[in-house]
């Protein structure tokens, strides 16, 4: 091998690791699809959003949030399990990241096999809230009202298996059992119109899907299921403070990837998203919302994500929910 040969082979040994950190920093080479398993104006789309226009900005791709609805969130989170293009990205929240396996024998994705956490966006807690007309002021109030009239009363989930679900079984559990008729929408939005019009009585919901309209009075917040008062709802006691203890609850928005994304995308996505929801703007807009912004690491999400499937996964055995609960 002659000299000039042997420098070239060097020349080109030594820039690889050059030209590798240049096809990493490449990604995004086009637009990003970011998946929100629920309707446009709900809580989950506002975060999405949010998110979507930092990362836009950070990145220097357009990040375009997609609206697929349905199954409680599980639609869109299966698509998000199964895109293979390398950029494709989402959120999804309790139902079909935590519970959605112990409730689906078929579910057609496995969000530990199939998904990698990148973080933890945003949680809240959630409200026990009522149609305004209905005679309760409180929770003990609610709770007589609906022994009174067994079977009579509905309330609205985004689907078995979600937080507010699972909130209302737990509280029906634990003042000592309470008959309602359980009725599933495809989002909040649709869920909180039928609240507010009187079609169904009562959900247990993310404090953001509702401000609005507990704000206004068109619903009345009887108990929020945080460890201490909302910030922005003081005058609204816990549940811990009105008897029923043991029931802390919280909606959660987690950011995922399929699990074939490369660790360092991972990585990189994560540390943007930190970056842009503690920024003043961003911050301020989901407070305001009712969340908590939370921001996290991939390791601090997935250690957050099993440690909320074990604890509703039990609670599935326990109570022995079903499918038609």
């Amino acid at each position: 091998m002659n000299t000039t040969r042997r420098g070239l082979m060097a020349a080109a040994l030594a820039t690889a690791p050059l030209l590798s950190a240049r096809a990493q920093s490449a990604w995004p080479d086009r637009p990003l699809r970011f998946i929100v398993p629920f309707p446009a104006g709900s809580s989950p789309d506002l975060t999405g959003r949010v998110t979507s226009a930092h990362l836009a900005t950070a990145l220097g791709q357009p990040v375009v949030v997609e609206n697929r609805a349905g199954a409680g969130g599980n639609i869109g989170t299966d698509a998000m399990a199964k895109a293979t293009d390398g950029h494709t990205i989402g959120l999804s929240i309790n139902g079909p990241l935590s519970t959605a396996p112990a409730l689906f024998p078929n579910l057609p994705y496995d969000p530990v096999r199939d998904l990698k956490a990148i973080s933890l966006l945003v949680r809240g807690p959630q409200f026990l809230v009522v149609n305004k007309d209905l005679p309760v002021t409180d929770l003990a109030g609610f709770i007589a009202h609906v022994r009174a009239n067994p079977g009579k009363l509905a309330y609205g989930t985004v689907g078995p298996g979600s937080g507010g679900h699972l909130g209302m079984v737990d509280l029906a559990a634990k003042a000592g059992g309470l008959e309602m008729l359980h009725v599933p929408y495809r989002g909040f939005p649709d869920a909180t119109l039928d609240l507010v019009a009187g079609r169904i009585q009562a959900m247990v919901v993310t404090t953001a899907a509702v401000m609005g309209q507990v704000r206004d009075g068109s619903i009345r917040a009887l108990a929020v299921t945080s460890a201490n008062r909302f910030h922005l709802t003081p005058n609204v006691p816990t549940l811990a403070e009105q008897g029923i203890r043991n029931a802390e609850s919280y909606g959660w928005q987690i950011m995922v990837a399929p699990a074939n994304t490369p660790p360092d995308r991972i990585a990189r996505l994560a540390a943007e998203v930190q970056k842009g929801l503690r920024e003043p703007a961003a911050r301020q807009r989901l407070e305001g919302a009712g969340f908590e912004v939370m921001a996290t690491t991939p390791e601090e999400a997935a250690a957050f994500l099993a440690e909320e499937t074990d604890r509703w996964g039990g609670m599935i055995r326990r109570l022995g929910i079903r499918m038609d609960a």
